[in-house]
């Protein structure tokens, strides 16, 4: 089994989280993906288990593409598991329910660590689903989760920097997928939550074992592209979803998840560019590169 959709009202069982395991290569690791807002996988017409997080998306979804299956985990490369949570309803009530399901998804990696301890363990994250990670992440052990991407992080500071001091945070490597085409997202959430601090936006954590990763720095773009990663510029000046669907991000995304070792993180931060580096223009005019069948529903 290469994608295992999980909802947090029903965790898998220990038996049928050993069967998903079986048969794969001892380094193979466990990706789980989680979705953002106005997602539930209670509802049919708003199931993340149909859209994004399936190996085939149904027709007329908007913005679905794989993920599973564009980051190769639809073979023996590793488990994907599409975590599904209820983001239905006010923003305010997805905020909420977004902590909460991040001990769920504690519970989930608590018990994958029970059956396979030394299984790396990866999570890529978009919008509110950053909160739902850093919710579980605050609750894991030291080595509890390797590697987590944000998307588009729906994040305040405060709560981002609580979670990387705890013993999971400290060890966990993070990158930090920004653009200026969400910068009106991020002044929403910083109107509708005021209280909560400033948020997460651009990144600059600072710290060592965090990376942002500019997508809209001209010279950025141009570093990763000599690294083999090339990237389309923005074609939009708004868009909350053009982490993953920019043509070639996920060429990326696959070496940080399937080939750690390949993109060791302070090479990569040795690599790119100071996050003040020119700012490409939306244009229409981008060459993106393809990335395979798939890409819109």
């Amino acid at each position: 089994m290469a994608l295992l959709p999980v909802s947090e009202s029903n965790l898998p069982d220990a038996a049928l989280l050993k069967a998903a395991l079986a048969g794969l290569p001892t380094a193979a690791p466990i990706v789980i993906m989680l979705h953002g807002y106005r997602f539930s996988p209670g509802s049919v017409a708003h199931d993340p288990h149909r859209h994004i997080l399936s190996e085939t998306p149904e027709p007329g979804c908007w913005k679905a593409i794989s993920w599973p299956r564009h980051l190769g985990l639809l073979g023996d490369q590793g488990l994907a598991i599409g975590f599904g949570w209820e983001a239905r309803g006010t923003l305010w009530a997805a905020h909420r329910n977004a902590a909460l399901s991040g001990h769920r998804l504690a519970m989930l990696i608590h018990a994958l660590r029970a059956i396979d301890p030394h299984r790396p363990i990866h999570i890529l994250a978009h919008s509110l689903g950053a909160r739902v990670a850093f919710s579980a992440l605050g609750q894991l052990p030291k080595d509890g989760v390797q590697r987590l991407i944000l998307l588009a992080a729906a994040l305040f500071r405060p709560e981002a920097q609580a979670a990387l001091a705890s013993p999971a945070g400290r060890s966990a490597q993070v990158f930090n997928v920004t653009g200026r085409e969400n910068l009106l997202f991020d002044a929403l959430l910083r109107l509708a939550l005021p209280h909560l601090g400033p948020a997460l936006g651009r990144g600059r954590i600072g710290q060592g074992n965090w990376l942002d990763l500019h997508l809209d720095s001209c010279a950025s773009l141009t570093r990763l592209a000599a690294l083999g990663y090339p990237i389309a510029a923005p074609t939009a000046r708004i868009c909350h979803w053009s982490g993953y669907l920019r043509p070639g991000v996920w060429q990326l995304y696959r070496a940080l998840l399937l080939t750690p070792a390949l993109t060791p993180l302070p090479f990569l931060r040795a690599a790119l560019v100071p996050a003040n580096a020119p700012v490409l223009p939306a244009t229409a005019a981008a060459k993106p590169p393809a990335i395979g069948q798939g890409q819109h529903s």
